[in-house]
């Protein structure tokens, strides 16, 4: 039987032998994809862009500031809970439906914020925002999976890992720049036309390129998937108040709700199986799992010392706002540029080869960072965070790359829920950690008769010094990954990996 062409090169009239084309993405799926990459920015940054913003807000509603950080918190809250959901929303409804909902939801709690006249309101804006950001993320995840081929897939997920990385990481610099000439409404104002511009251009470019299917909803799953990553994240965000002995309630009760719930969850979910409103069984491809463990550990050290660092840079080295965030945005900046590296090596050497030295790099960056103290200079603070976004950068988009594309086609839109999720869990995580282990020790400190500023930065060495053991967990893990192309790993179901199943090329 004749060999077909695409198992031999095919030659040209000259005889000279020319090489199979590589599979592009079509000239509308990539401008589907770069509109929602900048929408998907623009809802991201929107979760730290108020956290300088806390002392303003509580001046202007005569507020605590347990009270003003509820601006964070009920965004991170609301998050938690919606994203399981959007697993659901992507299977049942169409993509350019989604979006809309989405991008409809953003603009409204961004007006809504921006015309608070209570504390209350703003807070609500701030829950009307999440739900927009919560679906945006697994949204943009899906379609890459859908309409790019698996051998251009690291490239394309190193762009979103500017969305996931570098969006964060930028939020205290642009709210920073805007709070130092005008007031926090504008953190607003500004993102209203940008919203408005991409939902117009949403509804008129994106088309669905997903497979729908009638899928009835279990009611008892949401209220299980809300209370249980609800519940991590409210309970882990709470053991910093509660060190500090203000927290509104113990962090042992909603931790032990959310973990109780997810227990029921899981259980539920397993026996649903196609109906599953988040199916867990994503969690049986093995490439799956280990990169997502690698992931939560990295935005644990991320979201940690985001949280850490403006507290040391603004307290111990007595830096404003503003350059408090400039100081950290070299770092966003270097993300960036390297997500763009690191997405184009991933396509030609997988990931294992990239995040063993990424993960290193990490732990490096954040033992230097145990090296810091009061006397030392802002260029030694930009150089260790710059070192760690660095490092992060070898991580985050081959282990999103691998982990997403080790999934059969069916399970894309859960497994995107399943990782912005926990992605969620474990930048909340992070935080705790950090949090909890700076206060613990500045507390002792105090205790023991130490003066303040003394004693505030024991607290940030403690706290670097658990967020570097944390990273030689990672380091340890990283030998661990596994470089599998996405059109070879197993069938979570079958053990093999079906024709229907297999990533479009």
């Amino acid at each position: 039987m004749p060999a077909s062409a695409a198992e031999h090169p095919t030659t040209a009239s000259g005889g000279t032998t020319l090489k199979p084309s590589e599979p592009t993405v079509p000239a509308g799926a990539t401008r589907v994809i770069a509109l929602l990459v900048v929408a998907a920015f623009v809802v991201i940054l929107n979760e730290t862009v108020m956290s300088v913003a806390l002392p303003e807000l509580m001046g202007e509603f005569a507020i605590s500031a347990s009270s003003a950080q509820w601006i964070t918190t009920a965004f991170m809250l609301t998050m938690a809970a919606v994203i399981p959901i959007s697993g659901y929303l992507l299977t049942r409804l169409p993509l350019r439906t989604v979006f809309l909902i989405a991008m409809t939801s953003f603009l409204l709690g961004t007006l809504l914020a921006g015309l608070a006249p209570t504390f209350l309101v703003l807070v609500a804006g701030r829950v009307v925002q999440a739900v927009g950001t919560a679906i945006m993320m697994p949204l943009l995840f899906t379609t890459v999976l859908n309409v790019v081929p698996a051998s251009r897939r690291g490239r394309t997920m190193g762009v979103i890992s500017i969305v996931i990385a570098v969006a964060p990481a930028t939020g205290p610099t642009l709210g920073g720049v805007i709070l130092d000439a005008l007031n926090w409404r504008w953190m607003f104002w500004i993102m209203l036309p940008i919203a408005a511009l991409a939902l117009v251009l949403g509804a008129t470019m994106i088309r669905n390129v997903t497979e729908t299917r009638e899928l009835p909803l279990d009611v008892f799953s949401v209220i299980l998937a809300a209370l249980g990553f609800a519940g991590l994240v409210f309970g882990l965000s709470s053991i910093g108040s509660a060190a500090e002995g203000n927290a509104l309630v113990a962090p042992w009760i909603p931790l032990a709700v959310g973990v109780l719930s997810l227990t029921v969850f899981t259980w539920r979910q397993l026996g649903l199986r196609d109906h599953a409103l988040l199916d867990v069984r994503a969690f049986g491809t093995p490439t799956f799992t280990i990169s997502l463990v690698m992931m939560c550990i990295g935005m644990m050290g991320m979201f940690g010392t985001l949280i850490v660092l403006p507290i040391y840079l603004q307290s111990v080295l007595g830096l404003d706002a503003m350059h408090t965030g400039l100081t950290l945005l070299p770092g966003g900046l270097l993300m960036g540029i390297m997500g763009l590296i690191v997405g184009r090596l991933f396509d030609r050497v997988g990931a294992r080869p990239l995040v063993i030295p990424g993960t290193a790099v990490v732990a490096t960056a954040l033992w230097g960072m145990t090296t810091l103290s009061s006397d030392s200079a802002q260029s030694t603070v930009i150089a260790w965070h710059m070192l760690l976004n660095g490092g992060l950068s070898f991580m985050f988009s081959p282990l999103m790359t691998a982990a997403l594309g080790s999934l059969p086609r069916r399970l894309y839109s859960h497994g995107s829920a399943i990782l912005s999720t926990l992605q969620q869990v474990a930048g909340a995580a992070g935080t705790a950690v950090f949090i909890t282990v700076m206060t613990t020790a500045t507390l002792a400190g105090a205790t023991s008769g130490a003066e303040p500023g003394q004693a505030l930065m024991t607290g940030i060495h403690n706290a670097m010094v658990w967020g570097a053991v944390i990273s030689l967990v990672a380091f340890a893990g990283s030998f661990f990954v596994k470089s599998v192309p996405a059109d070879e790993e197993p069938d979570v179901l079958s053990g093999e990996r079906t024709p229907e199943d297999a990533p479009v090329h």
